[in-house]
């Protein structure tokens, strides 16, 4: 019972645990499949030690007809199992691929978690590796003692060649593994490594191209694919020659298993028949091993993927399971909250606590590197979580709701604008069914209506279309439109008009005080001094601490006080010096 709970505990291995009837019946067309590979060995016999001695046709008839009619039954059983595995597959691939879908993308907002960037291939090589030959390997090898057992019935001798090869199959797989096992994982991380860098450079093809950056780029990439291939090669030559070692092996099984019937033919303790079915028994009494020792690569290879998968459905935020039903005030709770990442001593957010209230503007201001986009994460529940304290929406834990049902309600605004494949619409609509009252409400709020109808096919205009004649002012302000979309209880923009004209940040201003006669809670990070005219709050970090907070002319008025105090004591400061 104890070993149950842990299965279902598992969000992989409970998947997994559904499919248990598919693979129970996958094991009963196996045995159907191994029982059957004895037909050949006992036709034989037969044929040899019964017909050719009786030289009856209808002996001859009948025994084939049987043996016709059992291959059939095996090969309905093999092409069974073989389409019922196939089925397997896709019904795994349904139950894991918006688990891992949604895994990928919520593993991601924590940077300092391990890349979930190869999840869908890792379900790819589980799947592939359930459905494929591999698989076959584990449900055919419990046979193998039973066919060496059916050897020792026709001779001892037979039963103890064909265990000496099984071991010599076996230790060669052992012995491979140990040897190659560290080769090919240095060789994939280097691999992966040189394609990772070149892949990281082209997204900014047009800096290299335009300053003559390309031959330099290169020559780190050629030192990269340099080393990735000696050691390939390294890898290569290892496996290369167990290869042609486990070869070797095979071709002598085959031959020294016919001279071992022969010699106990010749010496009279088995008849030609049976040295004949014993070579045929003895070639598929390996056959099971021998597969498991091609497929083994591909069975390691499995296992680091699926124990990825199974870490990255761990690290999916399984606490979030409240449903939001309706929808919330806005009052957001920082209590103490402190953020560390890793690599660094020093907190990025320490000790930070404050709260912003529904149908306010609160503006964070501080210098580059005081923490204030991780301020902007840790308010929406992403990013790294906090170390200690808590980040509450209405008295609840932020990542305690889902998405699905928290994310119509709030609207972000990250520093780095990314747009999606879709109509202009549909990027401002989040990518879901186009309301199109609310796309025209969220655009005329951001400033955006009259420059879209301008657009080749007005809000229907493709992205791939628009984003060639769009500026980057005009693309944060479709982010604005995107985060303003649905009237939001909860509104983050972290820096919003950095790349804003005028026009654009009047916009901003002007959707900052719709968002709050509207009982928003609107939280705008930003180093221009225009926002604060709609500020209600100002809230100041430097280097990660909460120098100042409330309300705006009070936090101005004390930091005006506190700058000619400076001011003063330099001033001052001289004069001290000189009476000295």
């Amino acid at each position: 019972m104890k070993n149950k709970n842990v299965i279902l505990r598992d969000e992989l291995s409970s998947v997994l645990w559904q499919l248990r009837r598919e693979f129970a019946v996958v094991g009963v067309f196996s045995m159907v499949v191994n029982l059957l590979m004895l037909t050949p060995t006992l036709y034989m016999l037969q044929v040899y030690d019964r017909v050719m001695l009786s030289q009856s046709q209808t002996t001859l008839l009948v025994v084939s007809l049987i043996c016709l009619f059992l291959f059939g039954v095996m090969a309905f059983s093999e092409w069974a199992r073989s389409i019922l595995l196939v089925r397997t597959g896709v019904r795994l691939d349904q139950l894991l691929s918006q688990k891992v879908f949604n895994g990928t993308f919520l593993a991601y907002l924590n940077p300092g978690d391990s890349s979930p960037a190869k999840a869908f291939s890792d379900l790819t090589a589980v799947r592939q590796f359930l459905t494929g030959n591999g698989i076959f390997a584990f449900f055919d090898s419990p046979w193998v003692p039973i066919y060496i057992g059916v050897l020792f019935l026709l001779h001892p001798w037979l039963g103890v060649v064909a265990l000496v090869f099984a071991v010599v199959q076996g230790s060669i797989a052992w012995f491979g593994h140990r040897q190659s096992k560290e080769a090919q994982l240095i060789s994939s991380r280097s691999q992966a490594e040189t394609q990772g860098f070149l892949s990281s450079k082209l997204r900014n093809v047009d800096v290299l191209v335009s300053m003559g950056m390309l031959d330099g780029l290169y020559r780190r990439w050629q030192d990269k694919q340099h080393k990735t291939l000696l050691l390939a090669g390294n890898a290569q030559q290892q496996t290369g020659g167990l290869t042609a070692l486990s070869k070797f092996v095979r071709y002598a099984q085959q031959s020294l298993s016919l001279g071992a019937g022969a010699w106990l033919v010749v010496v009279g303790e088995i008849s030609p028949g049976a040295m004949i079915a014993a070579n045929v028994l003895m070639t598929r009494a390996l056959a099971p091993i021998d597969l498991l020792v091609s497929t083994w690569p591909s069975f390691l290879t499995t296992k680091d993927a699926f124990e990825r998968l199974r870490v990255l459905l761990k690290l999916t935020p399984a606490g979030r399971t409240e449903v939001l039903n309706a929808r919330p005030l806005g009052q957001l709770t920082l209590e103490h909250v402190v953020v560390s990442l890793p690599g660094r001593d020093k907190p990025v957010l320490d000790d930070v606590s404050f709260t912003t209230l529904p149908g306010t503007v609160t503006v964070v201001l501080g210098p580059s590197g005081s923490g204030k986009s991780t301020l902007a994460r840790a308010m929406m529940g992403i990013g790294h979580l906090p170390q200690s304290g808590r980040v509450l929406l209405d008295g609840t834990p932020i990542t305690d709701w889902t998405r699905e049902s928290l994310g119509p309600y709030v609207g972000y605004l990250p520093q780095d604008i990314e747009l999606f494949d879709g109509t202009v619409a549909e990027n401002i609509a989040r990518i879901g069914e186009v309301n199109s009252e609310a796309v025209i409400a969220a655009a005329q709020a951001a400033g955006l209506h009259q420059m879209i109808l301008r657009f080749p096919k007005g809000y229907d205009t493709p992205m791939g279309q628009a984003g060639a004649f769009l500026s980057g002012g005009q693309r944060q302000r479709i982010g604005l439109a995107r985060a303003l979309y649905g009237e939001p209880s909860l509104v983050v923009l972290d820096e919003p008009n950095a790349n804003l004209d005028d026009e654009g940040e009047k916009a901003l201003v002007g959707a900052m005080q719709l968002l709050k006669s509207k009982g928003a809670n609107v939280v705008l990070i930003s180093h221009r001094p225009g926002v604060l005219a709609v500020a209600d709050r100002v809230v100041i970090l430097q280097d990660g601490k909460l120098v100042a907070s409330g309300p705006r002319d009070g936090v101005l008025e004390a930091l005006k006080k506190q700058k000619e105090a400076a001011a003063l004591a330099a001033a001052s400061a001289p004069s001290a010096a000189q009476s000295a």
